[in-house]
């Protein structure tokens, strides 16, 4: 329930007029796959929080991972993070997956995403083949930080999303 709501606030921070309307698809090992329509076109996503969570903050909002697709802008596998803080500006968050290293780009806003679209189809692929994605960043306050998000369930709702919105093979 908790992450459906999270759902919901992430719709409306995206800017969906409709955030109320947002599907379940699935929920998939630790992983929930969701749709919504805006301006009248599909949107599939998946989230999930992370398994386990080190740094030395106080407090901390709800951290998430998510993998978004767009079929009417042809944007698919869109990877983000939202960190529950905010990002330290001009700095990198940094996604492993099992020997793979990816950087994502931060605004000093919570959120970190894939800087192309190479990069993000190349996380959801190494994803999809490993066991747990680990992400290190940095607060605003210099507080370093490591999600650990398990992939358990990953392949299934990445399908379910991919399905939904006719993701191209």
């Amino acid at each position: 329930m908790r992450l459906a709501l999270l759902a919901l606030g992430f719709c409306a921070f995206t800017g969906s007029a409709f955030a109320q309307d947002v599907t379940v698809i699935g929920t998939h090992g630790k992983w929930t796959a969701y749709t919504y329509t805006e301006n009248k076109q599909p949107v599939c996503y998946m989230a999930a929080k992370p398994d386990k969570s080190d740094g030395n903050y106080k407090s901390r909002d709800e951290v998430l991972m998510l993998i978004t697709h767009r079929p009417a802008e042809k944007a698919f596998d869109v990877v983000s993070v939202v960190a529950g803080y905010q990002y330290k500006p001009d700095t990198d968050a940094l996604v492993t997956v099992g020997s793979q290293k990816f950087e994502l780009f931060t605004t000093g806003s919570d959120r970190a995403w894939a800087r192309d679209s190479k990069t993000d189809r190349s996380i959801a692929q190494a994803m999809i083949k490993g066991n747990s994605a680990v992400v290190r960043g940095t607060s605003s306050r210099g507080t370093n930080t490591t999600d650990t998000f398990s992939l358990s369930g990953f392949t299934a709702a990445y399908k379910a999303i991919s399905d939904t919105c006719k993701r191209p093979n």
